[in-house]
Order: C-alpha cells, then structure tokens, then sequence
C-alpha cells in the first residue's frame, strides 16, 4: 500500500480491528446487521458454518444483487471477515474467482482462515485501501461491497477505481448506507461515526453524480431499509445531547440502499 493513511483510515481500521478481535458483528451493535436478520437468503447461510455466517459487517446483500454466474471475476470492495467473497465464490464455481481487498490486517487474516475452512480455493485476499485498488484494470467481471463505500473519506477516487478494474461491460452491485438530506455537521466531523457507517454516508444523489462522473452508467439506487441500531450505536458513542439533535431526524435521513451501476461495454 502506497497511501498514506487518512484518519479516519486509521479510526475505522483501529474500529474493526477491535470488533474482529470481540467478534462483534457490523459497524454498530451486533444486532444491527446480523446476517439472520434478513439481509440475505436462508439457504444461502446455510452453505456456511454458523459462525462464519455471524461474522458480518455489512447493510444488505450483494450477492443476490450481483446475479453472479459461473466463470466471473468478482471484485469484493471491502471484504471484511470474507463471508460474501465465501458466498460469491459459490456461485462463480471453480472457473470463477474472487478477490477480497481489505485495509485492515486482522479481518484479512480471519478472511483467510474463513476461507480455509470452507475450502474456498479460488478465493484470495489482499491488504489495500479501496482509493488504491491493488487489482489490475479491466480485470474484474463484477464488484461488490458490503456496507463499506461510505467508510472512505475520498468517494470518487474510490468509483474511479473500481471503474478503473472493471472490464468492459461489468457491473457495480453493493450495499451501502446513504442519506436523504443533510446531516448536522457535528456529527459529519465526528470520527467515531464515521467507523459507525453514519457520517461518511452522503446524499444519494450525490452517490449518483460521482459514479457518473468517472463514467458509470445505468445507475440505480433503491432504499432498503432505515437502520437505527447503526445510528443509536454512533450516536451514543459520540454522546450526543439528543435534545439538541433529535435522534428522529437522523433516522429520517440515514438507510441502507440497494446500488447497481454498469461500465460501458
């Protein structure tokens, strides 16, 4: 890795450093975004041993929204403890193969002991930041990411990237969390929330305008749900006066959204 490290680099990767080692489960408290509440197919979870299954950090899921077939390349933005690399190596098969990047040592190495057990063999991981994908250009079929773009500090470098790796026709799918207005600008400067997947989030029409501007086309973004339990999680964590900054507008503002995009062919 060649980047210097921002930050709020550092804040978040110390964040899921520490949630790693507890085996805690998403950006907030471990009910938020456990992967038995719904965010993905039952019979998908059970191709995975449970505690594999539970090692989740994500807000949706993009393995269902990514359509993935047999022989592709997958790119996963953020891999965390590896379970959706797991899940798309599944269905890429062994003349597919993915690729999890992931800035921070402890989840690469849980990834890879995952992996292991699973005798995911056409799975690998790489230490990287996403701004600098280590990841050769028109190579990747089919990015996907979990909960994770909103945790960069510098978003389009992030879409020039992944638009960077991706061959000629291949599709954008993630999860991730944006917000319907503006955000109160304590909470925006607050490091703690942005390892909590609250203040990086932004606009989803600004999501929009930076992915058509490194080129994506065929954009769509479709809410999913409001997640509160990742906004109390943040919020309490910056001990917020909630007279001051009613928790209601927060949650108004902040959900979780299905997002798909495609490169040019």
């Amino acid at each position: 890795m060649t980047q210097s490290p921002t930050p709020i680099h550092e804040t978040v990767r110390e964040h899921y450093a520490e949630r790693i080692k507890n085996s805690a489960s998403c950006c907030g408290p471990s009910d938020c975004c456990d992967p038995s509440n719904n965010l993905y197919p039952i019979d998908l979870l059970t191709t995975v041993p449970t505690d594999v299954a539970n090692t989740s950090y994500g807000c949706g899921d993009p393995i269902t929204l990514a359509s993935l077939k047999p022989g592709q390349t997958v790119l996963d933005l953020g891999s965390g403890a590896g379970l959706d690399c797991i899940l798309a190596s599944q269905k890429v098969g062994e003349s597919g193969k993915v690729i999890g990047v992931d800035m921070t040592p402890e989840m690469i190495e849980r990834a890879q002991t995952n992996a292991k057990r699973v005798n995911a063999a056409n799975v690998e991981f790489r230490q990287g930041y996403l701004e600098e994908l280590p990841v050769d250009s028109n190579t990747v079929d089919v990015i996907i990411s979990n909960c994770v773009i909103n945790l960069s500090p510098d978003k389009k470098k992030v879409f020039n990237e992944a638009f960077r790796v991706l061959a000629p026709g291949g599709k954008l799918a993630v999860s991730d969390i944006v917000t319907d207005g503006e955000l109160p600008e304590i909470i925006r400067k607050s490091l703690s929330a942005w390892a909590g997947c609250v203040a990086g989030a932004v606009e989803a029409q600004e999501y929009i305008g930076m992915m058509e501007s490194v080129g994506f086309t065929d954009i769509s973004i479709k809410p999913v749900f409001f997640d509160k339990a990742t906004v109390d999680s943040a919020l309490d964590e910056m001990k917020l006066d909630v007279t001051e900054y009613p928790r209601e507008a927060v949650y108004k503002a902040v959900y979780s959204a299905k997002i798909t995009a495609y490169k040019p062919a």
